[in-house]
């Protein structure tokens, strides 16, 4: 038996390097491609944003490795050291209230959507079902008490910006643990992996400390490869798509939304301090583009898909993604023409 669990291990750990290697090696090729064959698209020069990628990739990395290891350690103070049944007792018994308190429960932990992962990932453990640890997951991010102070700092009331974006966050968190609600297999919502972190984690013999301990290895190791992956694409896209095109088309209604969906995915920046970056494209984009971008950035963005890909498999990924674009762009539509 070990030598064939050994021998099926193989295949996974090798593609689990395989797969970052291969966006490397294309996002690297990318950057040749352009530079040979388009170099107007970019005032800079090859080396110039390379530099600037690394730059940025390690700005994501290093603004969102404190959240996560405060991540951690929350969801190691819900699965350890909470008596069980202290969290339980106070949800509400049916399934829609449940998850409708549960998306507020972000309002009571300061940490951002990075943070939120090793968090949820408690939850489930603790026995939560997927459903509503995904509704607390999306809403977490958008109706924490620094997002609502940093975006307030930011835009005030100006245009409901933020009020769209708190409200916004709500309702697409509680849409998503309803669709999810209804999947006839919720253990196949998650990942081989994160079924065997559950019972690595369960059957962990010793006291509190130890069990802790023990959590917090794991729960870094299942992390932090996901948070590295996820802030290199995160700068390498970046520098992939120029800043001028998007700029261009931030004075239509329609378009200026998707533009900000679009750079709302791969710019990865912390939902914390979202607000002030998303506020230098003001002057340039329609309100209804910024309350999209401010919506979709904390939920679905590449550094969080990499964070939710431990525990998530792809295709929830992918079903989350495709209804917090259209719920986004729906919503952006909404407060352009109340604007």
């Amino acid at each position: 038996m070990r030598g064939s669990s050994a021998t099926a291990t193989r295949p996974a750990s090798r593609s689990r390097v395989a797969v970052p290697l291969a966006l490397g090696v294309a996002a690297i090729a990318a950057l040749f491609a352009i530079d040979a064959f388009a170099p107007q698209l970019f005032s800079a020069s090859l080396p110039t944003r390379a530099q600037d990628a690394v730059t940025l990739s390690l700005s994501v990395l290093i603004e969102s490795l404190p959240f996560v290891v405060l991540g951690v350690v929350l969801s190691i103070v819900v699965q350890v050291w909470v008596p069980p049944g202290a969290i339980e007792r106070w949800m509400p018994r049916r399934a829609w209230a449940r998850r409708a308190v549960l998306s507020l429960l972000g309002m009571f932990i300061p940490v951002c959507e990075c943070g939120n992962v090793p968090f949820a990932r408690g939850l489930l453990m603790r026995g939560f079902t997927v459903s509503e640890t995904l509704t607390f997951l999306v809403a977490a991010p958008i109706v924490n008490p620094i997002v609502i102070i940093t975006t307030h700092a930011a835009f005030g009331f100006d245009d409901n910006i933020l009020i769209a974006r708190l409200i916004g966050g709500y309702l697409v968190a509680n849409l998503i643990g309803w669709l999810y609600s209804r999947h006839p297999s919720p253990d196949a919502l998650l990942t081989a992996r994160f079924r065997e972190t559950c019972e690595l984690v369960t059957t962990e013999s010793g006291g509190k400390g130890r069990r802790s301990l023990a959590q917090f290895v794991v729960e870094l190791r299942s992390v932090m490869p996901a948070l590295v992956i996820g802030s290199a694409l995160a700068g390498a896209v970046q520098i992939l798509v120029p800043r001028d095109t998007l700029v261009a088309i931030g004075s239509d209604p329609a378009l200026s939304i998707v533009a900000m969906i679009v750079l709302a995915l791969v710019v990865s920046i912390c939902s914390n301090v979202d607000a002030f970056f998303a506020l230098s494209f003001a002057a340039a984009f329609t309100p209804g583009s910024l309350v999209a971008f401010l919506v979709v950035g904390p939920i679905v963005d590449l550094k969080m898909l990499a964070l939710l890909r431990t525990t998530f498999s792809t295709r929830v990924l992918v079903g989350m993604t495709v209804t917090v674009v259209l719920f986004a762009f729906a919503l952006g539509t909404v407060v352009n023409l109340g604007a």
